[in-house]
């Protein structure tokens, strides 16, 4: 069982699709002599048990070893409509694994002494935000400002089905400037004083991304591009601003309804921004977090702070836009997501040896006990490739996120 964050919204809101089929799995990897890098039967399936049993319509799935693919799977469907099986190389939203992105250009601008991690939020966006001068970058990027999560406020509520169906007649096509985002939260007290407590909260990485704007003259998203995106030639990533498109092959995300699947592929990703409008695919994903952890991106001090970590417990911590993770095959390091139709999870294992990337497009929600289970045994292959884990599993740790249904974002 991997533990994992579980306000950082590893499972947020989608979920099976009635008649999804398994897609073609790709065969494990055949390394150098013939040995395995992977167990692709074990890998296959977990993935197909994410369609059977856990309530998706769509899981997408990648294990990457010392440097190449290992493995690469999917099942299940692209669109209910059609039928067409989901592709495993097919691109997604990846939510909030967008703000490793994004804390990694603020880590990169503090190296090329831009930026303080202790400077205050008031000294870089002036009048912004309440208390603004007690509150710092370090802070944000930790959750440990205090500073209100606008996604809680009613405008992004999708909890019951009447305002579900507000949102997808309206609220998903709205355009936001982070500005507005900002102010959505400043209507609400904060959680506690900064640096008194530990909340997740999407606010602080808008409030990341505008301070990347005002230092750089340019915008988060073109910073992550030209920072990151390039040079690591992630072709199949972006980070839009306020196109509803996903570009490429990608299965669809869906809301299960009364009166059927509603579609929720198209929305307007700008009521993410820097917190969470990214799309990307599981290869890609495995390619960025080896760069990040294998110092391609960010020297060892820097990459040093982003794994200071707060938060709960000690399995399972919040650095600077890094999550560690327990699993049963050791210390990982990534990020989970959710936004509408998608949740994803980006890990790469602390050595460096082995990433694993996956997507699951929710739909039927009806069984959390299931949802969970088929969670667990596809975080736990995946970062174990497949092979069964050293420790036994009485030794293992035992907490896990639980699906969450109460906003949009997470």
């Amino acid at each position: 069982m991997v533990v994992v964050l579980a306000g950082a919204g590893l499972l947020a809101t989608s979920a099976p699709a009635a008649g999804a089929t398994d897609a073609p799995v790709a065969p494990y990897r055949v390394a150098a002599g013939g040995a395995r890098t992977a167990d692709g039967a074990a890998l296959d399936a977990v993935v197909r048990a994410m369609v059977r049993e856990g309530g998706a319509a769509a899981t997408l799935a990648r294990v990457r070893e010392n440097g190449s693919t290992a493995w690469k799977g999917a099942a299940g469907v692209a669109d209910l409509a059609t039928g067409a099986p989901a592709d495993p190389a097919g691109r997604f939203r990846i939510g909030s694994v967008t703000k490793t992105f994004v804390a990694t250009v603020v880590l990169q601008l503090v190296a090329e002494h831009r930026l303080g991690l202790d400077d205050s939020v008031e000294s870089r966006l002036p009048n912004v935000v309440p208390n603004g001068a007690g509150i710092t970058v370090r802070q944000l990027l930790n959750h440990t400002s205090g500073i209100h999560d606008f996604t809680e406020d009613p405008a992004f509520d999708v909890g019951n089905e009447a305002t579900l169906r507000q949102w997808l007649a309206g609220g998903r096509w709205t355009s936001y400037r982070p500005q507005q985002l900002v102010d959505i939260a400043n209507k609400y007290p904060p959680y506690f004083a900064p640096g008194q407590g530990w909340h997740y909260s999407n606010t602080n990485y808008v409030l990341v991304g505008m301070i990347i704007e005002r230092l750089t003259g340019r915008s988060w998203a073109q910073e992550v591009d030209r920072r990151i995106i390039r040079p690591l030639g992630l072709t199949s990533t972006s980070m839009p601003i306020d196109s509803p498109f996903i570009p490429g092959s990608h299965a669809h995300g869906y809301y299960k309804l009364a009166t059927g699947p509603a579609d929720v592929t198209l929305l307007n990703p700008s009521m993410a921004s820097s917190a969470g409008a990214g799309i990307s695919t599981t290869a890609d994903l495995t390619r960025f977090i080896s760069a990040l952890l294998g110092g391609q991106l960010l020297g060892p001090a820097e990459l040093a702070e982003m794994k200071r970590t707060s938060g709960p417990g000690e399995a399972v911590g919040y650095g600077l836009g890094l999550q560690r993770m327990t699993t049963p095959c050791g210390e990982f390091w990534g990020h989970s997501g959710g936004i509408p139709g998608y949740n994803t999870l980006m890990v790469g294992e602390v050595t460096g040896k082995r990433q694993f990337a996956t997507s699951i497009n929710r739909y039927d929600l009806s069984d959390p006990a299931a949802m969970q289970r088929t969670s667990n045994d596809l975080y736990s292959t995946g970062t174990c490739g497949g092979r069964p884990p050293a420790a036994p599993p009485s030794a293992l740790p035992s907490a896990a996120a639980t699906p969450r249904s109460t906003g949009p974002l997470a």
